[in-house]
């Protein structure tokens, strides 16, 4: 505050003067003259006693008694209590202000005089926020100010705090250091107590299959944490959806509000089993109406494995196409030779079994069976060349056209006796066979090169080849072949 007195009104200060003194005798008002200004009396920690005189501006001004005047600012006040005039309240003294004269009073430190007396750790306070900073919170404690890490305001982690700033937080007193008058408070200390004694009254409130209201509270790999109120329990990925959820993370985040039932509770392990496709309709029940063997559907490839594909037809219902049922040209290692996982594909249903909630598919079955007509064109003593695709210790694969391979068995690859099958042929060279039968139900053809020369027939005797795709006699096996199969 600063007042200049040549701004000050001569005339309405006579007046304001007369009307002081004008009740006075003259010689009480040369006794007043000699004691000079009233003495304040403060307390022993400085504080004195004021009444709210009247509010100009930014300043409030307090009669501190004596006929002595102070003042302060609005800005000691809180807002939410805000000064009117004729209160009364403790202030502690500043110092005369040079300019007016006055005494500078303040509310704020008085406050803390008090407040800073009657806190301990421990104790249950109302604290508004006031701002944010890179650790926490600021707050404002009954005029002093106070501070909160940020892993203190809530029992959830927030990406942002100021939705905290101007509102009022229940804390309690964490740490109080009164020579640096540092004030530590921690509002997550009271939601756990409060949880704390939500959860005992839960656990008992909860059955299974109840449905409840919850909130994300964390997210694993294997599926999320769901808060019903004081209680967590575990949503896994497998209950969330009846479709195929690769990770939770991708439907689910920290703070969500979800719709849960109760499957399973364990109270001696403390466990809670939740699940939210429960709430819907199961697609499987209508599965056997509406795929049959046969049918051919769209659908999007889900995983690959070992063994096949999984194709998922519709949201929660999946198939498997094994890994013999992707191809008839190609002979497949591992479905990725020919699917990536999220292709989309048409396919043939070939079983259904709805109870075990599988389906039986097949790509292969969208295209022509090469098989068809074999025994048509692959005749008995026939002779034609096709390229080695495999070799193994009992023999040698033929390719003879797309689709259809016949086998070589050892003993059937030379006159001469052939201890290995690599000795004879090798991958990806081409050989002149003879057919020596055909099993379409098998699919399997059994094929010679040692018979292409003159060791049997007539023709052979003469050191003539069989004429091609003419039948000949054949030699009875004297004994069975060598390397484990039959063929």
């Amino acid at each position: 505050m600063s007042i200049d007195p040549h701004d000050l009104d001569d005339a309405d200060l006579k007046r304001q003067l007369e009307e002081a003194l004008g009740d006075l005798a003259p010689g009480e008002l040369e006794q007043a003259s000699a004691a000079g200004p009233s003495r304040l009396d403060p307390d022993e920690r400085g504080r004195i006693q004021g009444r709210i005189l009247d509010i100009r501006g930014p300043d409030v001004f307090i009669d501190i008694g004596g006929k002595s005047e102070g003042f302060l600012t609005l800005d000691d006040f809180e807002a939410d209590h805000p000064p009117v005039v004729g209160e009364s309240h403790a202030f502690v003294m500043q110092g005369f202000d040079g300019d007016s004269g006055l005494m500078r009073l303040s509310l704020r430190e008085a406050r803390l005089e008090v407040d800073w007396e009657s806190l301990h750790a421990g104790d249950v306070i109302v604290a508004r926020v006031t701002g944010v900073n890179t650790g926490g919170l600021e707050l404002d404690v009954g005029g002093q100010r106070a501070f909160m890490p940020k892993s203190q305001v809530d029992l959830v982690r927030h990406d942002s705090f100021s939705q905290f700033v101007g509102h009022k937080l229940e804390c309690e007193i964490t740490e109080i250091n009164r020579s640096k008058r540092n004030l530590l408070v921690s509002h997550r200390r009271i939601l756990e107590r409060e949880r704390e004694e939500t959860r005992e009254q839960l656990r008992f409130q909860l059955e299974e299959g109840q449905v409840r209201a919850g909130v994300v509270s964390r997210l694993t790999d294997f599926g999320a944490f769901v808060d019903l109120g004081g209680i967590d329990g575990l949503l896994h990925v497998s209950d969330m959806s009846y479709a195929r959820i690769a990770d939770p993370r991708s439907v689910l985040k920290p703070g969500d509000q979800v719709e849960v039932k109760i499957l399973k509770i364990d109270l001696v392990k403390d466990r809670i089993s939740l699940g939210t496709k429960q709430l819907t309709a199961d697609p499987w029940e209508l599965v056997p109406t509406n795929y049959r063997s046969g049918n051919v559907v769209d659908g999007r490839v889900t995983k690959l494995m070992d063994f096949g594909a999984f194709v998922e037809v519709e949201p929660g219902v999946e198939g498997l196409i094994p890994i013999s049922e992707l191809s008839w040209t190609v002979r497949i290692r591992h479905p990725r030779d020919v699917l990536n996982e999220g292709d989309n594909v048409r396919v043939s249903v070939l079983e259904v079994d709805a109870q075990k909630r599988r389906m039986s598919l097949s790509l292969k079955a969208m295209g022509a069976d090469p098989w068809v007509g074999v025994a048509d064109r692959f005749v008995p003593d026939a002779v034609m060349s096709g390229a080695v695709t495999r070799l193994a210790d009992f023999g040698a694969f033929v390719r003879l056209e797309d689709g259809v391979e016949g086998l070589v068995h050892i003993s059937e690859l030379s006159e001469q006796r052939v201890r290995r099958v690599s000795d004879v042929v090798e991958v990806g060279k081409v050989v002149e066979v003879r057919v020596l039968s055909v099993d379409v139900e098998r699919r399997r053809i059994s094929l010679s090169m040692k018979r292409l020369s003159g060791a049997d027939g007539d023709a052979d005797a003469a050191g003539e080849p069989a004429p091609k795709g003419k039948p000949r006699k054949e030699r009875k096996r004297e004994r069975p072949l060598r390397g484990g199969l039959a063929w």
